[in-house]
């Protein structure tokens, strides 16, 4: 196979494409030959090249070209009327053939690159979610609404610090690449505020100066002309000693709480204004306390979830429809369903599902 098909992630070529060609060649060799004289196939020899230059690169397309040149040239093959001039025609379309199988492998090779600093930008930006974040089981999905893009504008993240375990899902205002300075940004702001802030309001002043600053000097995906900079988020917090987990919003749509016997509550918090608004005087909401059981799931989500619709134009209704489970099954789960209801989602998103620690809460 081709360096440049073969290097490409997901786009293997499988054999039977591979030898689609030559049994197309075959087939028109046994044909021509048991072709009446009065019903002329030659000119069906000349879409093999441009054919061939879709699976194949420059070696595989000029043997295959350079086959049918020598069969051609046999009498019993070559039609009756098809003339000398007509198969320097069929060299002229075997050579130009063969520039285009260069030029798309080329193509290939620079999706590759492409692709490849995607990767390593969403594993910067969102790194692979472990399973387990001290004692806290973690389970995180993530899509893009951007068709072929690996990161957008929703953000998640789950880090272990001196005030316990501590979580965020956010929700940047646009889509795509020109959101993802600021995930990268409000990501490397929180890991930074979990360390130093002794509680989640501080973890969300923090954040909201940031993106504060960012839309002031027109740093952010969105500079100044192009619209407001802001985002919606919820930060969660395990408290080392095991306590009920605490909860703020700022403009997020709240957690769910799964239980495991299928029992669904949505967590009732007090709404704060999201971050970058500008506010002069930034209040984060109080934090909510939750206490949850052993085999609880704490689901936390972005709007891309519930404001996705069915055929019908009815929102997902996930409340209704989530299903227990551990955190990683419990985001597939979810993912699976929302994608069989809707189609195709238009919006970019993000579950976060947080397993209650051994011994914590009731």
């Amino acid at each position: 196979m081709d360096r440049g098909v073969r290097m490409l992630p997901g786009v293997r070529t499988p054999r039977w494409v591979r030898a689609l060609p030559w049994a197309f060649l075959a087939l028109l060799v046994v044909v021509q030959v048991f072709t009446p004289a009065s019903l002329q196939l030659g000119f069906v020899f000349a879409v093999v090249p441009p054919l061939t230059s879709l699976v194949y690169g420059m070696p595989g397309t000029g043997a295959v070209s350079g086959t049918l040149g020598l069969l051609l040239l046999l009498p019993v093959i070559r039609a009756d009327d098809v003339s000398y001039q007509d198969l320097m025609a069929y060299v002229m379309i075997a050579l130009a053939s063969v520039v285009l199988a260069a030029l798309r492998v080329r193509r290939d090779a620079q999706l590759v690159s492409v692709r490849s600093v995607a990767q390593a930008a969403q594993l910067a930006v969102l790194p692979p979610m472990p399973e387990r974040v001290g004692p806290v089981r973690c389970g995180a999905l993530y899509r893009a609404a951007e068709r072929g893009t690996l990161v957008g504008g929703d953000l998640y993240d789950v880090r272990s610090g001196p005030y316990g375990v501590r979580a965020v899902v956010g929700d940047v205002q646009g889509h795509g690449l020109r959101a993802v300075g600021t995930v990268a940004s409000l990501l490397g702001t929180f890991r930074e505020a979990v360390l130093d802030e002794p509680d989640l309001a501080g973890v969300a002043r923090r954040l909201d100066r940031r993106l504060t600053v960012d839309a002031a000097e027109g740093d952010g995906p969105s500079p100044r002309g192009e619209g407001e900079l802001f985002a919606t988020g919820l930060l969660m917090e395990f408290p080392p000693d095991g306590s009920a987990v605490r909860v703020v919003s700022c403009g997020h749509p709240p957690p769910l709480v799964v239980g495991p016997g299928g029992g669904v509550r949505e967590v009732a918090v007090q709404p704060g204004p999201p971050w970058g608004l500008g506010l002069a005087d930034f209040r984060p909401p109080p934090a909510s306390a939750v206490e949850l059981a052993p085999g609880d799931v704490l689901l936390a989500h972005t709007d891309g979830v519930t404001e996705a619709r069915n055929a019908a134009g009815v929102f997902y209704p996930l409340a209704e429809r989530v299903r227990p489970g551990p955190p990683v099954e419990l985001v597939r789960a979810v993912w699976k369903d929302l994608s069989e209801y809707a189609g195709e989602v238009g919006d970019d998103v993000a579950l976060l599902a947080l397993g209650v620690p051994e011994g914590a809460g009731g």
